[in-house]
C-alpha cells in the first residue's frame, strides 16, 4: 500500500521530499476499523504547494489518492509544506 500511495502521490505532484509510514499497527481495534489497517501518515513537500491554503494543499493530496482514501485509507494525517518551509523548519 505504501508504493501504491507514493506511486499516486508523485504521479500528481512534483515532490521534492517525502516521509510516508504505515501506522496501522497503532490502531488496531479501534471504533469504525477493528484490523487497524489504512493508517498512515506522511510529510510532503512540494513546491506545488506554493501560494495556496492548508485546505487547498489537501485536496491536492486527497485527488491525488482518490479512491484509496475511505477505501484502503482509513486516515491519512498529513503534513504539506514547500521547500522553503521545510528548510526554515
Amino acid at each position: 500500500m505504501l508504493r501504491e500511495i507514493e506511486m499516486r502521490l508523485n504521479g500528481a505532484l512534483v515532490i521534492s521530499h517525502l516521509e510516508l509510514e504505515d501506522d496501522s499497527a497503532n490502531h488496531t481495534g479501534h471504533r469504525g476499523n477493528t484490523t487497524g489497517g489504512g493508517h498512515f501518515r506522511t510529510l510532503i513537500v512540494s513546491d506545488d504547494f506554493s501560494g495556496l491554503s492548508l485546505l487547498e494543499r489537501h485536496r491536492l493530496v486527497y485527488d491525488a489518492l482518490g479512491n484509496l482514501m475511505g477505501g484502503a485509507i482509513h486516515a491519512f494525517s498529513m503534513k504539506t509544506v514547500t521547500s522553503e518551509e521545510f528548510e526554515g523548519d
